[in-house]
């Protein structure tokens, strides 16, 4: 069953969403994972149901608990916080498909990098003020120059996974 968006403005709650990833390290033995925790966004509904957007993180908000670590990601060595601060998605196309499923099309910015990025995002929710996507897709960190690879320890692409709630703008 295909559940009706409703068209307009929608705002993300960043209480209510998490943005994270994984990478494998240590020659895939050890799997780091972080949490974005500061994230802002919005988007549009058009009456033909696609939708356009963007979402934005904070680089310097990636929490891995691991303060050494975290310290060493938001380097020049990976996201490069100081001159990048802001990592985004800018959402070129959000279109239904069958049951659950969004195809979203898009360009995902890091460290001043482009790149198009594609995926199917699932609606968990959709209601009249609120509406909720789960998304998993693959990066090659590489592509964003962010090639620091000591020893050969990192291989492989990064799984970044979000769950984004966005409710109704108000006029």
């Amino acid at each position: 069953m295909t559940v009706a968006v409703q068209t307009g403005t929608w705002q993300l709650d960043p209480a209510a969403s998490t943005v994270g990833l994984r990478h494998k390290t240590m020659w895939g033995l050890v799997t780091v994972k972080g949490t974005f925790t500061a994230a802002s966004g919005g988007g549009e509904v058009h009456a033909d149901g696609s939708a356009t957007g963007t979402v934005t993180l904070e680089a310097a908000s990636l929490d891995t608990r691991h303060a050494k670590r975290d310290t060493h990601l938001r380097s020049a060595d990976f996201f490069d916080a100081d001159n990048h601060p802001e990592i985004t998605f800018a959402v070129r196309g959000a279109d239904r498909l069958d049951g659950d499923g969004v195809r979203v099309t898009g360009q995902l910015t890091v460290r001043g990098v482009s790149r198009p990025v594609t995926f199917t995002a699932h609606l968990s929710e959709a209601g009249a003020d609120a509406l909720t996507l789960d998304a998993e897709f693959s990066v090659d960190r590489d592509q964003f120059g962010m090639g620091w690879n000591q020893l050969g320890m990192m291989r492989g692409l990064t799984t970044v996974t979000a769950k984004l709630r966005f409710t109704r703008a108000r006029a």
